[in-house]
């Protein structure tokens, strides 16, 4: 019985033990360290660091540009739910209820974006967005409405919102896939039933599809929310740096700013400590908000 549990223990050791290394060095040791940092003033540049206790936190409270950069994130994360959520939820059951024979191709299509470097997709949609030779602005000279041109991403108006149109095109293709795995499980009988009782395609979309494919529906909005919070500072370095005039500035590349470019690590690691709390916090609640029985098939 002892040399059974000791070789339970031993195997348990050997599967988790390089994982709980890998995450310890790579998730929380950083994570530890950037707590310690927010308590100090730091270069980054030398070995001498300053404590300043709180410090940190009470410019971080103070300081202006953080609300806007807080709703700037969460802009992105509605935003983004919503678009991505329902083109691909809309291609996943036209994939999949519609007879369509090209239904591979166009699986392929809507998931190239996703094998594409976020560099690349930002340098591609600043090309897309040129005011001078760009393909919004030649689109809509070319239909005749020229008064509706922009210069997308350096207007004041526009910059923010010029930035939810690539996320949504980069994501769709994933959670389109995620999706239709779902949509493939739920027994074709269940549809048949509800043919014969003379449900309409979108009574059954309603009663069936999304309660029966609710938990794929549920980490994908998740999975948006963390990435776009932890994430959207990528699109913004590339496409605008936060301008024009802090307009498109976020949580990520203020820390970026503050950190490698102001070389204010200290209240820089006090920023990633805000983002940290809040995306547990966003997760929570919608955790609790997205929370249903599960349906059983």
């Amino acid at each position: 019985m002892v040399q059974s549990k000791k070789q339970r223990f031993l195997f348990l050791a050997f599967c988790l033990g390089p994982t709980l290394l890998v995450f310890s060095v790579i998730t929380l040791y950083p994570l530890v360290n950037g707590l310690y940092l927010s308590f100090f003033e730091w270069s980054g540049m030398s070995i001498d660091k300053t404590f300043v206790g709180l410090a940190n936190y009470e410019k971080l409270f103070n300081d202006p540009i953080i609300p806007d950069t807080i709703w700037h994130d969460y802009f992105l994360v509605v935003t983004k739910v919503i678009g991505i959520m329902v083109l691909a939820t809309y291609f996943a059951v036209a994939l999949t209820q519609f007879r369509i024979k090209e239904a591979p191709f166009y699986r392929v299509v809507f998931f190239f974006p996703n094998i594409m470097s976020v560099v690349i997709i930002g340098i591609l949609w600043q090309f897309i967005y040129n005011p001078d030779a760009g393909l919004v602005n030649s689109g809509l000279e070319a239909i005749g409405l020229e008064e509706w041109t922009q210069p997308w991403l350096g207007d004041l108006n526009w910059a923010l919102p010029s930035l939810v149109l690539p996320s949504v095109w980069a994501g769709i293709g994933l959670f389109m896939l995620l999706l239709m795995g779902g949509i493939m499980s739920v027994p074709k009988s269940i549809y048949e039933a509800a043919d014969l009782d003379g449900a309409s395609e979108w009574q059954q979309f309603w009663r069936i599809t999304v309660p029966m494919i609710w938990p794929q529906i549920r980490v994908s909005i998740i999975y948006i929310v963390i990435t776009t919070l932890n994430g959207s500072f990528i699109i913004v370095q590339i496409m605008t740096r936060g301008g024009p005039s802090n307009s498109t500035e976020v949580m990520g590349s203020y820390l970026y700013e503050q950190a490698f470019e102001q070389f204010h690590f200290g209240y820089g690691a006090a920023i990633g400590m805000m983002i940290l709390v809040l995306s547990l916090a966003t997760v929570a609640v919608l955790q609790l908000l997205l929370r249903r029985e599960r349906v059983e098939m």
